[in-house]
């Protein structure tokens, strides 16, 4: 254990396209960052366990079922498992979310 500098790990692009980088992956949980250029977004889409995420930089729009929930710096957007969920970064800047799955699933794809 120690610290995770995040500028330090490299990412890779997902199956989604977009720049994914692993922090944390054991069975009980796995962040990844996810960076979004300007007016990227990742389509809707559900996942097997529940996901939260916590907006790093930038500002955009996470869904949450039928809600849209417009997110800044600092913001914790919560999703339950098998919800239908997509992610937006603004047209004018990038958005870098946390993006945590708990429990941690195999190839996870966002």
């Amino acid at each position: 254990m120690g610290v995770i500098r995040m500028t330090e790990v490299e990412g890779t692009i997902n199956q989604r396209g977009i720049l994914s980088t692993p922090l944390v992956n054991h069975e009980h949980l796995s962040i990844h960052n996810l960076v979004l250029k300007p007016g990227e977004s990742i389509p809707p889409h559900r996942m097997p366990v529940d996901v939260t995420f916590y907006v790093v930089a930038g500002q955009g729009t996470i869904f949450i079922g039928d809600t849209e929930n417009p997110v800044i710096p600092g913001d914790i957007v919560q999703c339950p498992i098998e919800t239908t969920m997509s992610v937006a970064a603004a047209e004018e800047e990038g958005l870098s979310v946390l993006n945590m799955k708990t429990p941690s699933i195999k190839n996870p794809s966002s």
